[in-house]
């Protein structure tokens, strides 16, 4: 299993909180957001990642070229991360989306319970993982689903049918990966290609195939978009933290 991680941003809605540096650099209890996603995967036994990089990219490489740890890790640059969202990013990494991998937003970070539950899953294919909660906002990535099965994702789906959402971790076995590829190729060709985020092309592919969900409600994870969410991020990481100490000793 390889992971790509999509580190692109700039993070400007964090405002002061990222200054000059990438989102993906933000500390949390003295390790980076990008640390601690590839600490998780080294923890679990995924021992390739490609990281695409965009904005201040030489600090990521220099992040990376710090840690005396696993997993391997290579990057790829985007130079549109300026004008093309994700879809742009997966573009420029096409060639990485081949056998068994994951596509992990570079601002979300989850348990390394969460992450197990994400490799053990057999569904094959293409599978978002998925949580539940009482309702949703405006900036949540919506989702529909029926029976494990994705309907609908997108941040402008009707309130009334929503009931879940996409934590921004998708796996692709037996061939998903080479599907999503296809789809990303005739999805940066259309006019809206450089403007859309990738689970724009997910949906589009729910509409004519099977795409499986993961539900991984009761798991700890956490997305970083707004100041707050930084703060929710301390905690999250600092309690995680503890557990790990508590395991070693």
């Amino acid at each position: 299993m390889k992971a790509i991680i999509l580190s692109a941003g700039q993070g400007s809605r964090l405002g002061h909180i990222v200054d000059e540096k990438p989102k993906c650099l933000i500390e949390f209890n003295g390790r980076t957001l990008l640390d601690r996603q590839l600490d998780t995967l080294k923890a679990n036994g995924v021992n390739e990642a490609v990281v695409v990089t965009g904005f201040e990219d030489e600090l990521v490489n220099a992040t990376i070229a710090r840690r005396s740890e696993g997993p391997e890790v290579r990057t790829i640059y985007n130079p549109f991360y300026k004008v093309a969202d994700n879809t742009g990013s997966l573009y420029i990494a096409r060639e990485e989306l081949s056998g068994d991998c994951l596509v992990w937003n570079g601002d979300t970070l989850v348990s390394n319970r969460l992450m197990q539950r994400v490799l053990a899953n057999d569904r094959q294919g293409i599978c978002a993982t998925i949580d539940r909660k009482s309702s949703y906002d405006e900036d949540d990535m919506k989702v529909v689903e029926a029976d494990g099965r994705l309907k609908a994702i997108g941040k402008r789906l009707e309130p009334s049918i929503v009931n879940a959402e996409s934590i921004g971790l998708i796996a692709f076995r037996a061939g998903g990966a080479e599907c999503f590829r296809e789809a990303i190729e005739r999805a940066i060709r259309t006019p809206e290609g450089t403007t859309i985020w990738y689970l724009r092309v997910i949906h589009r592919l729910a509409q004519s195939s099977e795409i499986w969900t993961l539900d991984i409600n009761g798991e700890e994870w956490g997305e970083v978009d707004f100041p707050a969410d930084v703060e929710t991020a301390k905690k999250l990481t600092a309690g995680w933290d503890a557990i790990g100490k508590a395991a070693a000793a």
